[in-house]
């Protein structure tokens, strides 16, 4: 990948995640990835062509932090709960990156359903990867709620303390 086309990535993730997607516009994205605008367009058709590379890059770090967890020792569940906190502990708590990009463009007049459409492929796949590691659909959709319970608090709430009620609230439900 080209340097600037990683640029324009990094940049632009940080930009959406702080600020939404809607509010952040291509002249911003360029100036402050030092980039030229003919460039933005060599790398990505639109806006929203860059959206969904952001969030599929997100994407595919998440699911490697998850898979990673996988090689520790201990509860399943359990597992892959300290690593969501680490994610949220490391990438902010400014809440799930996907279920923003799927309101701004679910209600927009011009509605992108490719954004939509990945935001909620996103979801049916964090249930489907709990899943394929063991946990039956029930318990899959009970964790993902939990997921998106400590996602959505970690905006109001210090880290530390969502952090040990998650942890807490995933050791009840999931003990072996």
């Amino acid at each position: 990948m080209s340097k600037k086309k990683e640029q324009l990535l990094e940049k632009s993730e940080k930009l959406f995640d702080q600020h939404g997607f809607h509010t952040v516009g291509l002249k911003q994205i360029i100036k402050e990835s030092n980039v030229a605008l003919m460039t933005m367009y060599n790398h990505f058709a639109s806006k929203e062509a860059l959206i969904l590379e952001v969030l599929r890059r997100r994407e595919e770090r998440y699911f490697d932090i998850l898979e990673n967890a996988l090689s520790n020792q201990g509860n399943l569940a359990i597992r892959l709960a300290e690593a969501h906190i680490n994610w949220l502990r490391r990438n902010g708590s400014n809440g799930c990156m996907f279920l923003r990009a799927r309101e701004e463009y679910s209600l927009e007049p011009s509605f992108n359903g490719e954004i939509v459409s990945f935001t909620e492929q996103h979801k049916r796949k964090l249930i489907d990867f709990f899943t394929s590691k063991g946990l039956n659909s029930n318990e899959a959709l009970r964790l993902e709620l939990l997921f998106e319970g400590a996602t959505a608090l970690a905006e109001v709430f210090a880290i530390e303390t969502v952090a040990t009620e998650f942890h807490h609230s995933v050791s009840s439900l999931f003990s072996e």
